[in-house]
């Protein structure tokens, strides 16, 4: 089974919307589009990039309407010695959304209405690995199924206050495992984690019984009547 990655640019308190530049997603009345530019740096190159699969090489992408309708209008254009640009035009895209009818990027399909079953079938069929870039609404779509296998997740020095966050509230709850970091000289913090299921419970409180405890002692009453 191949695996689902998911990508994507973040400010410290978790939001995700358009690092790239001031139009690329106003939605909410959001002003601070472009967050990201001042922040890269010569510690953050094409490798890096496309290790978090920003770059989409050797990988099939997975987008939402917003981030491919951005895409869209920008990466067909740019010259063809562009790395980034020839690799996402000659990449195979898969588009969740409810409203557009019809796609105009090369190499471009809809998922259909069934965002969950379409990319579950998807991850079992044989293929380079699923790559998902932005595309806020869809990840909470995936994470919410558990499908998602892998998060890089770039974050930046800034703290913008509002906006689509990478884990909206309600998200389903789960614990993380880190199992990459590096930190570029400009303080982007570029890491990498993997699901490990729930979220081991505790407490720093002497004599306070942990959950496992409470389970023990709610089986024994159940047990005893």
């Amino acid at each position: 089974m191949r695996k689902l990655i998911a990508s994507t640019f973040m400010s410290l308190d978790g939001v995700m919307q358009a690092p790239g530049g001031p139009d690329e997603d106003p939605t909410g009345n959001f002003t601070l589009g472009g967050w990201q530019f001042a922040f890269g740096d010569v510690g953050m190159g094409l490798s890096d990039l496309s290790a978090a699969g920003f770059d989409g090489k050797d990988r099939e992408l997975v987008l939402g309407r917003k981030t491919y309708e951005i895409f869209e209008a920008y990466w067909p254009y740019q010259p063809e010695d562009d790395p980034i640009a020839r690799t996402l035009n000659a990449a195979k895209k898969h588009v969740a959304s409810r409203t557009l009818k019809s796609l105009q990027w090369n190499n471009s399909s809809l998922l259909g209405a069934d965002i969950v079953s379409a990319i579950t079938v998807l991850k079992a069929q044989p293929g380079l690995n699923l790559q998902i870039i932005g595309s806020g609404n869809l990840i909470q779509t995936l994470h919410a199924a558990s499908l998602i296998d892998e998060y890089n997740v770039w974050t930046y020095p800034v703290v913008l206050g509002r906006g689509k966050r990478l884990f909206e509230n309600g998200a389903r709850p789960c614990a993380l495992r880190l199992v990459a970091s590096k930190v570029s000289t400009a303080g982007v913090v570029m890491s990498t984690y993997v699901p490990a299921g729930d979220i081991p419970l505790g407490s720093f409180i002497q004599g306070e019984p942990s959950e496992k405890e409470l389970t023990r002692r709610a089986r024994m009453a159940t047990d005893v009547t």
